[in-house]
């Protein structure tokens, strides 16, 4: 019997969040481990399970995996959604940094005093209109298939939907300048686990509040 991933973070969005959206993607089910207090926090790091003394930590295939990048590309790797040759591969890198550039933006404007936070998340929602998404409208234009690389649905689509919808949380009216992106986002969250993952009672988790910005900073001491 295969062993599910396990997610060690804390019960929110963070760095963790674009790992459950691969995950759910390629129809994995995985367990959670969610740190809630500080002395949790600081046994895994005296356990030696915490390379860097950071989360997200994820347990996958006899594996302790740190640092949020390596683990999305071996799941990308492990699950077939990586591209067939070295240039595919690079060109899906390429796209999906840039979308964890954004989303990393907005789950740090959190944890900034109210005033600042207001003026990071109205940058935010600036560089995704004129920035981030003319690029992917320029991408999709150009490429001219349903997906953003090779004609295989990957690791850079499932970040890059998981990015508008998270700009769209800010502004609803985000994509209305961009009509290949508003069509790419019908078309990718209608694929049969995209779209399961999307429904209420997933482990998809909320936008982050008050209270879980408290309890983060509890556990950190920061």
């Amino acid at each position: 019997m295969t062993t599910k991933p396990k997610l060690c973070y804390f019960r929110g969005r963070g760095r963790m969040e674009s790992i459950r959206w691969l995950l759910a993607a390629a129809g994995v089910e995985f367990e959670e481990e969610f740190i809630e207090t500080t002395e949790q926090y600081e046994k895994l790091q005296k356990d030696g399970r915490l390379l860097f003394g950071q989360v997200p930590m994820v347990e996958v295939d006899g594996m302790v995996l740190t640092q949020t990048r390596a683990i999305l590309s071996y799941l990308a790797a492990k699950y077939d959604l990586y591209g067939k040759d070295l240039k595919e591969t690079v060109r899906i890198n390429m796209y999906a940094d840039g979308t964890l550039d954004l989303m990393m933006m907005t789950a740090q404007a959190a944890f900034k005093p109210p005033e600042e936070k207001e003026e990071n998340l109205t940058l935010i929602v600036k560089k995704a209109k004129t920035r981030y998404f003319p690029a992917f409208e320029k991408i999709l234009n150009d490429h001219g298939e349903d997906f953003l690389v090779g004609n295989k649905f990957s690791w850079a689509d499932i970040q890059l939907l998981e990015a508008i919808l998270m700009v769209e949380e800010l502004d609803a009216s985000v994509l209305s300048h961009f009509p290949l992106l508003k069509a790419f986002k019908a078309r990718i969250s209608n694929i049969p686990t995209i779209k399961k993952f999307l429904q209420p009672g997933s482990l998809r988790k909320p936008p982050a509040d008050s209270h879980y910005v408290e309890v983060v900073r509890g556990i950190l001491q920061f």
